[in-house]
């Protein structure tokens, strides 16, 4: 199955995502104060939402991916007294030094803490021996570093990137106005439900600008197990300098995010640090889609004049409730063709000035989301 699958047979739950539904005030808004969104799987409404902290209530299906630095193993699972599809996170924490523990203990507080549909929960923790178990909704559809390995290894269609990064920038949007930066977004942090649902996940990287009751304006932590993010991370995080980052650093992670959903690859995957730093640091006239950030590839993409999306318009197949995705109709076109505003969305998230880059709530406003959306044949 591939996203289109999400996309075409779930029409009606990922419309509910469209930016054009979103008004003006409410885009802007405190995304705190939602508290009457319903946006959970219909078999993972409140009332089913599993807490139970038995171990013999699982029965653990496949491992469907690794985490935390290959820490983590993740399992789909099914919930034995109700049936439901679970994903299971299991971590030996005597594998764990003292600060990777630190780190799992604030993604598991964090969890609980926020409260968004964009924000990946966790719906019970407990452990088993040595063994931490985390138990948190089943994302059908991975991540979206998942589905460009599996289905789109030449990227995305614009309508896809548009769906994706408009939920991923609401949760980052959430995580600001908490006075939170995420500091690792990239598409394997990026999940996808069922009906379409994105969410926002990595949580063990963010950090809190306020302290002792204030907000800070700046940080000069780096993050640490950094090494796999650094592709993502602005130059002002990487240079590590008197002046720190802020929340815009996060931005600047949204278009390499957005440019990694395009192209199929990371920019910079392939340099070394001191190299990726002097790339990012040379600013304008740097493109943000030029070929030289690219690891082993050569850029395929071009600036539409009529601004529409190129769309590949795969087709999908259902037959007898399975769905089934014509592989061909998968390829991505020899010449992708993106629009001017997808540009200019990637080059204002890759300004080098994090002054100059848009704030999270302004992000989602941009023409970008609210450009229409296009039926797939």
């Amino acid at each position: 199955m591939s996203l289109l699958d999400c996309f075409c047979t779930s029409r009606t739950q990922v419309e509910s995502l469209r930016p054009e539904k979103q008004s003006e005030t409410s885009t802007h808004q405190n995304l705190v104060d939602e508290p009457t969104l319903s946006l959970l799987p219909p078999s993972t409404r409140a009332s089913e939402v599993i807490c139970s902290t038995n171990v013999s209530h699982y029965e653990l299906q496949v491992e469907i991916g690794r985490g935390f630095d290959n820490l983590t193993s993740v399992h789909l699972a099914r919930h034995t007294p109700t049936g439901t599809l679970v994903t299971v996170k299991i971590t030996n924490l005597e594998n764990c030094t003292e600060e990777r523990l630190k780190a799992l203990q604030k993604a598991v507080i964090l969890s609980h803490f926020f409260r968004h549909p964009n924000i990946t929960t966790y719906w019970t923790v407990f452990t088993v021996g040595s063994w931490l178990w985390v138990i948190s909704p089943f994302m059908a559809y991975g991540s979206a570093s998942q589905l460009l390995r599996t289905y789109f290894p030449e990227g995305m269609s614009e309508t896809l990137i548009r769906n994706i990064l408009f939920g991923a920038v609401r949760g980052l949007n959430y995580l600001h106005q908490n006075g939170c930066i995420h500091r690792s977004i990239k598409a394997s942090h990026i999940l996808i439900s069922g009906d379409g649902l994105v969410t926002l996940s990595g949580l063990s990287h963010l950090h809190s600008l306020v302290k002792h009751g204030q907000k800070h304006r700046a940080v000069y932590d780096f993050p640490q197990f950094s090494t796999s993010v650094q592709p993502w991370l602005s130059p002002e995080l990487l240079r590590q300098d008197l002046h720190g980052y802020n929340v815009k650093s996060d931005i600047y992670s949204v278009g390499i995010t957005a440019c990694e959903l395009a192209s199929g690859q990371v920019p910079f995957q392939d340099m070394h640090r001191t190299q990726m730093l002097l790339q990012k640091l040379k600013g304008p006239p740097y493109s943000p889609l030029d070929i030289s950030i690219f690891p082993q590839s050569e850029s395929r993409m071009k600036i539409s004049r009529s601004g529409v999306d190129s769309g590949i318009g795969e087709s999908v197949h259902v037959s007898s409730g399975t769905h089934t995705v014509n592989s061909d109709r998968l390829q991505t076109p020899p010449s992708k063709t993106f629009s001017p505003a997808f540009l200019s969305l990637v080059q204002l998230c890759l300004q080098q000035d994090p002054e100059k880059r848009p704030s999270a709530s302004s992000l989602l406003s941009h023409v970008f989301f609210k450009q229409p959306y296009f039926e797939f044949l």
